[in-house]
């Protein structure tokens, strides 16, 4: 299991954003479980940021999920963004969705306090689909899968500000995943403080849910 002393294996020569328990993990989710660093340039970040906060600013920080995944959290769900805004998330459907997938119109957004945190978790197939990808504002945060029949094979990604990560495939089906809390935020030997988190989210559309059904409830991402 990821604990103290494990060996920091990455995904590509020279790259500090994924490290797992060994390769075969890595080669298993090395196009399933992907992060791009640097994805929003510090006015984007600032941009979404600035759109965001008034509506997250009237709600509270809630402390139970409808599923007790996440603590210490609020969420919305947007479907109406600024000019702006909506060419960021554009550049996000064409770097993370296959042309041919459907997105779904409302995109998730979920704002963690420093000392909030997401279980591990697997996303319920009829709350999305077969991709995941999201955007990660104000603090780094560390997210592990967990395989969840084998837990020796674990992959950690490190989520800095401005960067997209990517789940598809069997980083969304067999494997669990998680942010970590504060106390717990390492990746490998290098501690990683978490402050609060914001992660906007887009999702493919679950198989067999038409555009114009009403919507689920969003997973914890």
């Amino acid at each position: 299991m990821a604990g103290s002393g494990r060996l920091a294996l990455r995904t590509l020569p020279g790259s500090g954003w994924v490290r797992g328990s060994g390769p075969a993990v890595l080669r298993r989710l090395q196009d399933s479980a992907v992060v791009q660093p640097g994805f929003l340039s510090k006015d984007e970040e600032e941009t979404l940021s600035r759109e965001l906060e008034p509506e997250l600013r009237r709600r509270r920080y809630e402390y139970d999920h409808w599923d007790a995944a996440i603590h210490g959290f609020r969420e919305t769900e947007k479907s109406r963004w600024s000019e702006a805004s909506r060419a960021i998330l554009q550049r996000v459907q064409s770097s993370a969705f296959d042309p041919g997938q459907t997105l779904l119109s409302r995109v998730h957004v979920l704002d963690l306090e420093p000392q909030g945190y997401i279980k591990p978790h697997v996303d319920s197939v009829k709350f999305c689909g077969a991709t995941i990808a999201g955007l990660s504002l104000l603090s780094p945060s560390v997210m592990r899968l967990v395989h969840t029949q084998e837990p020796g094979q674990w992959l950690e990604m490190l989520l800095e500000p401005g960067s997209l990560y990517i789940l598809r495939g069997s980083a969304r089906y067999d494997f669990s995943h998680e942010i970590l809390r504060d106390e717990e935020s390492f990746f490998g030997d290098r501690r990683i403080p978490r402050s609060r988190r914001i992660s906007v989210i887009c999702r493919s559309l679950p198989e067999g849910l038409g555009p114009g059904q009403p919507g689920q409830p969003p997973p914890a991402c």
